[in-house]
């Protein structure tokens, strides 16, 4: 999986790159809405717009709103305007490695101090993505509940919403997994759970795959291993191409299959739906002509999805594949290409 875990310390905001992104008219909840400095903004002076439908915190010191700001100061103004597409746009806090209790309380504050809520993506599993291109994680079980313990410490009560160990589960299905670890691997996704919803404001989506991979009549049985029952749901699709309408589909069955728990669907690169060419066996890694997807938001329509969310962090590469850099790097002609394709 292919988040910007690569990145384990506690950032350090910018009060130079927020005027560069003020300057630029970045503010979250899209539509090219200029950012207006208010109570209600984020410290480092990005505000947060109380009529966005999404309740997620704009990092303001992202790679992409670091690069939006690059070329505001470059007067590029036409890819500037692409950039903005993704800075403007909450994105998951991939969380792994070191010290993560003091980078989620950094990150958490922040959007409480914003009005927001923190979406953060948990990535630290013992055997993580079976030694390919994101491989890594806790050394072992017991290094990994006291690394879940910290995050939960770091969350304290402030409102978070969490996507719980992309492939962690489908890699025991599919086998990829080595047989010894998959006890213990059922047992460690169900104590995360359990831990992480003593944080009276944590919400607790368990990573569940995408459409393209199995059909749910697969996944209803390791969900309810993994602790589905005590979480608030799943998410689909997360760093996937999954249409949004084959996403819900999915996502809905099997939401019927574990009791009519809810989802959350990562929309943040399915704006052209899954790359068909090339081998399958990369079809995932950095695909060409794909798009942004739709916005997060809460306005989905209603039924048992929660939000549109983005996950995945666009621009921020798959692995070394098709000429991108290393798991979770930035990438900004490919960020460049997504926006550019999107409507």
């Amino acid at each position: 999986m292919y988040g910007s875990w690569a990145s384990a310390g506690v950032r350090v905001r910018v009060p130079a790159l927020a005027m560069a992104l003020l300057a630029a008219g970045c503010g979250s909840g899209g539509g090219g809405r200029d950012a207006q400095a208010g109570e209600s903004a984020a410290p480092s002076g990005l505000a947060q717009p109380a009529s966005s439908t999404s309740p997620f915190w704009v990092d303001p010191d992202t790679n992409a709103a670091r690069q939006l700001a690059a070329y505001t100061r470059a007067g590029d103004g036409e890819k500037a305007a692409l950039i903005r597409k993704i800075a403007e746009q909450p994105a998951g806090e991939w969380i792994a490695g070191e010290d993560p209790e003091g980078r989620v309380r950094g990150y958490t504050e922040s959007a409480t101090k914003a009005g927001r809520t923190a979406l953060l993506v948990l990535y630290n599993i013992p055997h993580r993505d079976c030694g390919q291109f994101s491989r890594g994680g806790a050394p072992d079980g017991d290094a990994y509940r006291g690394w879940v313990d910290q995050v939960a410490r770091g969350i304290g009560e402030r409102p978070a919403a969490i996507v719980l160990e992309p492939d962690a589960l489908l890699h025991v299905v599919d086998g990829c997994t080595p047989a010894e670890f998959r006890e213990a691997r059922y047992a460690l996704l169900k104590g995360a759970v359990e831990r992480l919803k003593r944080q009276p404001a944590t919400k607790v989506y368990v990573d569940a795959g995408n459409a393209g991979w199995r059909s749910p009549d697969a996944l209803d049985e390791p969900l309810r291993r993994a602790g589905i029952a005590g979480a608030d749901g799943f998410a689909v699709n997360v760093s996937n191409f999954q249409t949004t309408r084959t996403s819900r589909e999915f996502g809905e069955h099997l939401s019927a299959k574990v009791g009519g728990k809810h989802f959350v669907i990562d929309t943040s690169r399915n704006g052209n739906g899954p790359y068909t060419e090339g081998d399958p066996a990369e079809r995932w890694c950095n695909p060409p002509g794909r798009a942004l997807g739709e916005r997060p938001t809460t306005d989905t329509g209603g039924g048992p999805v929660d939000a549109y969310v983005w996950a995945k962090r666009p621009g921020e590469s798959d692995g070394p594949c098709k000429g991108g850099p290393p798991a979770g790097k930035w990438w900004p002609e490919y960020a460049l290409a997504l926006a550019g394709n999107s409507r």
